[in-house]
């Protein structure tokens, strides 16, 4: 009991609130509210539109606060209408938890807990998904879900889609989310991560009731298809933009761009040549003729060939707007030998875009190709030459 009441004033201390979204779970919402009634005191439930009596069973409740409305939106609708209740009423943080009864009320005062050390951090319930009963479907979906969280934003995480969650409210107040229904939970974790909040987990407890109870919104056929256009849109995404942006952010911080080039080719384990090839590469797929998917393929490529990501993205990058023109001019001149007497020929300038190739799409082809391949081979060697002469000088100097 003691705890219990520490645990109130705790969630009152740090301006933290439970928010339970609810659909159609009269059968346990009673419960789960006076569970986390002895741990906290400032609970919202959000109810999604339901069609059972869940409404009269709130108004038993006069303590919490209640969001409701008449049409069904979807879990992600229900959780972002619980931050805005949250935040329009001072709080800094919102503990989630569902409302079929799985999770366990004494597993809130670890998540306030884990704040004095991680304020700016969304942090996950990760359940034992090891355990005998748990469905078959959920382990593997789970294990779908983590595998292209990490594609996407390269962060190891052993349970992705536990709705058992703390959210630091002011960094997600920033974003603005396009979902509604079961697959918000990825996209908050996704472009949270992609703002810079923190993401990580600590353990708790799971009850999963026997199968002839168990009571579940999520439409197999419907929500799959909405996740994986989500998560497909969300890895072009990272591929086009998130993980360049970050490469160039590290590489333009004077501190973060030396520690970037002393970790990815200084004192990275790899040989000279994979170093040099992957540069070489990187080069290659900036110029070639396949704009709008050369980050892509660089990458998709570079872990098929086992090259280092890292340099290939950096040098992909030689395609950034500025270079543009003077890409698509070079080709030009370069394909210009193969023309012959059909050559175009035309001045360089500032406003030569890609709208240029169309004006002679076989000669741009033809230079475009040359060019990358003379590039990138030049490119590779100069770095290699580079390495080479680095290493000796380092060992010189340690004589």
């Amino acid at each position: 009991m003691a705890n219990q009441e520490s645990c109130i004033g705790q969630f009152r201390r740090l301006k933290a609130c439970v928010i339970i979204p609810t659909y159609n779970n009269a059968a346990t919402i009673a419960s789960v509210i006076n569970d986390v009634s002895a741990y906290s005191q400032d609970i919202i439930v959000v109810n999604d539109g339901s069609t059972d009596n869940t409404l009269q069973i709130l108004e038993q409740f006069s303590s919490i606060q209640k969001v409701s409305y008449e049409k069904n939106a979807g879990k992600g609708y229900a959780l972002r209408k619980g931050f805005e209740a949250a935040r329009n009423n001072g709080y800094v943080y919102a503990i989630t938890i569902d409302s079929d009864g799985q999770h366990y009320a004494k597993d809130l005062p670890a998540f306030l807990n884990r704040l004095d050390t991680e304020k700016n951090s969304i942090i996950i319930g990760e359940r034992n998904l090891n355990q005998s009963n748990v469905p078959g479907k959920s382990s593997f979906g789970n294990s779908f879900s983590s595998f292209w969280f990490r594609v996407e934003t390269g962060i190891k995480m052993q349970d992705t889609q536990s709705g058992y969650r703390l959210y630091p409210l002011l960094p997600i107040e920033k974003i603005h989310f396009i979902t509604r229904k079961y697959e918000f939970e990825i996209e908050v974790l996704v472009r949270a991560a992609w703002s810079g909040v923190e993401i990580s987990s600590l353990p708790i407890s799971v009850y999963y009731p026997p199968a002839e109870e168990r009571v579940s919104h999520f439409r197999p056929l419907k929500d799959t298809v909405r996740i994986s256009i989500l998560n497909t849109c969300l890895v072009l995404i990272a591929f086009l933009y998130i993980k360049p942006r970050d490469i160039l952010r590290h590489i333009f911080d004077k501190e973060k761009g030396k520690e970037y080039i002393n970790k990815h080719l200084l004192q990275n384990d790899q040989p000279d040549h994979t170093k040099s090839l992957s540069v070489a590469f990187g080069v290659f797929m900036g110029i070639a003729p396949i704009w709008g998917f050369q980050l892509l393929v660089a990458i998709f490529l570079s872990i098929i060939l086992k090259l280092n990501k890292a340099l290939v993205i950096v040098a992909a990058n030689i395609s950034i707007p500025p270079m543009i023109p003077l890409i698509i001019f070079l080709s030009y001149k370069t394909g210009a030998w193969w023309m012959g007497a059909n050559a175009m020929h035309f001045e360089f300038t500032t406003h030569i875009g890609l709208d240029s190739i169309r004006k002679n799409f076989e000669q741009y082809l033809a230079g475009s190709i040359t060019l990358a391949i003379v590039a990138g081979a030049f490119a590779g060697i100069l770095t290699f030459v580079l390495l080479k002469i680095f290493k000796r000088r380092k060992a010189m100097v340690s004589l």
